[in-house]
């Protein structure tokens, strides 16, 4: 049967066992009509692969709709409830856990979360088993991360632990953070972290709001004013960012309607959402076709490759409703480990920048171990361009194709690309001759992957010259260009100049001459940047009240 059918299958078995007895704990969201026109691989959900076989155990606590189930997935215990983490990988080909947990027979059960211990476990297979090693500290959510001296850093809510090893020792610490005028989104909980390519971090908080850091362990800046989620309702958090070789890619769960959403970033600002589940109840399923129905699935996390892929997703799942799991009870949590379909490297090979004029875009696809584009693509089923057309089945066609040594190059009919100046990662989709799930983003060689990235502190108004003043910081990771800078208050233009040129994390004043509009130190403004007369970034700053 096909996967994407044995996902639907058990979303629809785990509506129908648990939403019916729980109304008051779940809310059905709306999906958006188009969402049932998305072909296979439209939705990132699609990606999930069958769990890898392993123990199959069924007089073991959970609801019956987790039994039986593979015990050796991830880590579960009788003793110890489980809850977020993500693995890390070590040279000697061992994987490291850092999980958090607490006692089950805790007689709070799930509600002892606050209370919880960081582990450290291990496991000579991706998906585990894993078994703890040793104890870190205290600490809920932990998600680790290497900073470029090689030192671990696990952070914790309001706090992290950090060590020359995975080994240890620890030692605890705080973060610091310099919201930089703006106001912090629902506090700074849950956070997740992305490496920036020159060792820098891109840190997202439980609000969505998106913080630089120089090397992951300096202080965190936010750049962003507003949440970077979709703009549908939901109750948001768990959000998870990563980088691949090409762009940043952002899941965030919608916890009470039971969804999470994807987006894809050039440089972690500017997001578009791609519409489809990113995952829900249902994904966790058996090479046969039997579904692991978790209540629940939160704390995702991912485990890439060396090409920054995800090839696996972790997640807390609990059986029950959270407030249902009890001490000495049949509930519990663990931490389950899903492979991922990796997708293809792919490379646009157009010099010129590609237009609705284009007539030929040609693509590289590369081969690598395991995958033989040459052999084994069926290339009738090949779909390239804008993700608006290829996640509904339509985009460019296959024209011709040709090896180059191993790869392959295809030629697809431009004029139904999609594509427009804004693309930065067009997308392919289709399958090979099994039938197997063939997607990727490709690179574009017109595309800066480093693009500067300018951010304004609010302007101050200097009443004797008659003047706005503007600190203005390229957070991005090249040079920018004298670019334009327009300040307006209350829908009118109040300044506008030059910012000059800056390197990477420079920093300049700016002074602006007024131009007789009223200004207020504490009113809404915003701060526009605009090159060639197109923007290319927007702050936003709130009214600000008169005892901050």
């Amino acid at each position: 049967m096909d996967k994407k059918k044995l996902i639907q299958i058990g979303i629809a078995c785990s509506t129908f066992l648990l939403s019916t007895s729980l109304p008051a704990q779940i809310t059905e969201r709306t999906r958006p009509a188009e969402w049932d026109q998305l072909v296979k691989g439209g939705r990132y959900m699609d990606r999930f692969e069958a769990m890898p076989e392993g123990k199959l155990v069924d007089n073991v606590w959970g609801a019956d709709s987790v039994r039986p189930r593979f015990v050796d997935n991830g880590i579960e215990r009788s003793d110890i409830s489980f809850w977020g983490g993500n693995i890390l990988q070590t040279k000697d080909g061992k994987f490291h856990l850092f999980v958090c947990g607490w006692p089950e027979s805790a007689p709070k059960g799930h509600m002892t979360w606050p209370n919880s211990t960081v582990y450290h476990a291990v496991s000579d297979r991706l998906a585990g088993p894993y078994a703890i090693q040793d104890t870190i500290g205290k600490g809920h959510n932990p998600e680790a991360f290497r900073l470029d001296d090689g030192r671990i850093v696990v952070y914790v809510i309001d706090g992290y632990y950090i060590a020359n090893s995975v080994n240890g020792p620890w030692t605890y610490g705080k973060f610091t953070f310099e919201p930089r005028d703006r106001r912090i989104i629902e506090g700074l909980s849950n956070l997740t972290f992305a490496r920036r390519q020159d060792g820098s971090y891109l840190m997202v908080c439980r609000g969505g709001g998106v913080w630089i850091s120089r090397d992951g362990i300096s202080p965190y800046r936010q750049i962003t004013e507003q949440r970077i989620y979709p703009p549908v309702e939901g109750e948001f958090e768990d959000p998870v960012v990563w980088r691949d070789s090409l762009q940043y890619h952002l899941i965030v769960n919608d916890w009470l309607g039971r969804i999470a959403y994807y987006e894809r970033s050039l440089d972690g600002v500017h997001w578009v959402v791609e519409p489809g589940e990113a995952y829900e109840p249902g994904i966790s399923f058996h090479a046969d076709g039997q579904v692991e129905h978790w209540f629940k699935y939160e704390r995702a996390k991912v485990f890439q490759d060396a090409e920054g892929r995800v090839a696996q997703m972790n997640f807390a799942v609990i059986d029950t409703i959270k407030w249902e799991d009890l001490g000495n009870d049949n509930h519990s949590s663990k931490n389950i480990c899903l492979p991922m379909n990796k997708g293809l490297l792919l490379s646009v090979l157009n010099e010129k920048p590609i237009t609705p004029e284009t007539k030929e875009i040609q693509v590289r696809i590369r081969a690598e171990k395991g995958f033989r584009p040459q052999e084994d693509i069926d290339l009738a089923s090949l779909r390239f361009g804008s993700y608006t057309e290829v996640n509904f089945g339509r985009g460019a066609k296959v024209i011709s194709s040709q090896a180059e040594g191993n790869d392959l190059i295809v030629t697809f009919d431009g004029t139904a690309s999609g594509i427009t100046p804004d693309e930065f990662a067009p997308k392919l989709l289709g399958r090979d001759k099994q039938g197997k799930l063939l997607f990727g983003y490709a690179s574009l060689p017109y595309i800066d992957y480093k693009s500067a990235l300018l951010s304004a502190l609010r302007p101050l108004y200097n009443k004797g010259k008659e003047e706005l003043t503007v600190e203005v910081e390229n957070f991005g990771l090249s040079a920018s260009r004298e670019t334009e800078i327009v300040v307006e208050q209350g829908g009118k233009c109040v300044a506008k100049g030059k910012v000059p040129a800056l390197k990477p994390y420079e920093k300049t004043t700016v002074r602006l001459q007024a131009e007789g509009a009223a200004w207020s130190d504490t009113a809404a403004c915003q701060v526009t940047f605009l090159q060639d007369g197109v923007t290319r970034g927007k702050n936003l700053f709130e009214e600000k009240k008169e005892t901050e």
